[in-house]
């Protein structure tokens, strides 16, 4: 049976219930950074465990956050990161430094993306957090089984 793995990213604090509700029924949250408030951990583990990463906004020292996560879901290997080590992340540049991730999991540019190399995948689940720019917030959610990744991009409201 196949494992589904909530995404969500760039949260700035703010939890809608649209992205919980969304987020409903994973095994795992993986949040790719700039949560703004422990808070959000909390209430995302009521659903499901929770790695996450800190983002350029981010109290570095939250002792639940870390710059980078792996991690193996289903025999992939799963890199996250928020992405603001690079000036402007993009999906080549992320799968030229994370060569050893299958799928490569970010955020900071608020801009949903799903990008396929290959048999690699780099994700951004956009911002889930206040509105802001000219996008819809999202997540994702992300179904693994072993040689076989999809994801979905779920707009929230």
């Amino acid at each position: 049976m196949p494992t589904t793995v909530g995404l969500i990213s760039d949260t700035h604090g703010l939890l809608r219930a649209s992205a919980m509700h969304a987020l409903e029924g994973v095994a795992l949250i993986l949040h790719a950074g700039d949560v703004g408030s422990r808070d959000v951990l909390i209430e995302l583990a009521a659903l499901a465990p929770v790695q996450a990463v800190y983002g350029n906004v981010d109290d570095i020292h939250t002792p639940e956050l870390e710059a980078r996560r792996w991690l193996t879901v289903e025999g992939w290997q799963i890199h996250v990161s928020h992405g603001h080590e690079f000036p402007r992340p993009t999906p080549e540049l992320l799968l030229h430094r994370y060569r050893d991730a299958g799928i490569i999991v970010f955020g900071h540019t608020h801009r949903a993306l799903v990008h396929r190399a290959g048999d690699r995948l780099v994700v951004n689940p956009g911002a889930a957090g206040p509105k802001r720019f000219d996008v819809v917030p999202s997540v994702a959610k992300l179904t693994l089984s072993p040689g076989h990744a999809d994801v979905d991009i779920i707009g929230i409201d």
